[in-house]
């Protein structure tokens, strides 16, 4: 399965560069070489499903109903029962993550799990779990697990950038967690430089010398 870094890779591919949206998974071979770091094929439809779920998980996690872009969604198979084995992600599980998901996010999840399943192989060590899915589909599979996986095992920790102007997601890994920022050097600093700016103004204004 895919770890946190691989995650966030993905849900930080659409970064804003000078005030406009750049989708860096548009380049073709772009998200070729990041599917192949990661196990993939690349190829046409596989680089389709990475967008889906990758869009998908944007809008769940942003609350927009796009995500942060215009999602792009593969014509794929019609719904059906997604992982329904001990320990794998369903798509209850995943709508139940955030509590009230976009219907058209959590659509675009289901057409991803669709028809996916794990089954049970013995081995030495007992029975191990292996993910069963079409190949150009396994990878974007593996990214909704992995999204899952977070959810589950650092819960509310995932979260948008709290700059409005940014479209980064932060993983927060800190005891308080109480972390807002990408980072603090960019988004952080410059909202309170803003921040400051509003406040200096206010007590400047008509009729202070």
């Amino acid at each position: 399965m895919l770890d946190d870094q691989a995650l966030m890779q993905a849900l930080n591919s659409t970064p804003v560069v000078d005030g406009r949206r750049q989708d860096l998974w548009q380049d073709d071979q772009e998200l070729d070489r990041w599917a192949r770091e990661h196990g993939g094929l690349g190829g046409d439809e596989e680089r389709r499903w990475l967008r889906t779920a990758r869009d998908a998980l944007q809008a769940m996690e942003s609350g927009e109903p796009d995500g942060p872009g215009e999602p792009g969604e593969p014509g794929g198979p019609g719904e059906s029962d997604a992982l329904g084995t001990p320990g794998a992600a369903s798509t209850a599980d995943v709508a139940d993550a955030t509590g009230e998901p976009d219907a058209s996010a959590e659509a675009g999840l289901r057409r991803v799990l669709a028809g996916v399943h794990r089954v049970p192989r013995p081995s030495g060590s007992g029975i191990e779990w292996h993910l069963e899915a079409p190949a150009e589909r396994g990878l974007a599979v593996e990214l909704v697990l992995a999204w899952a996986d977070v959810k589950e095992r650092l819960p509310g920790r995932l979260r948008p950038c709290g700059n409005p102007e940014c479209r980064l997601f932060l993983l927060d890994r800190s005891r308080a967690n109480t972390a807002r920022w990408c980072s603090m050097k960019t988004c952080g600093n410059r909202l309170k430089a803003r921040r400051h700016q509003a406040r200096t103004r206010e007590t400047s204004g008509p009729g202070t010398e």
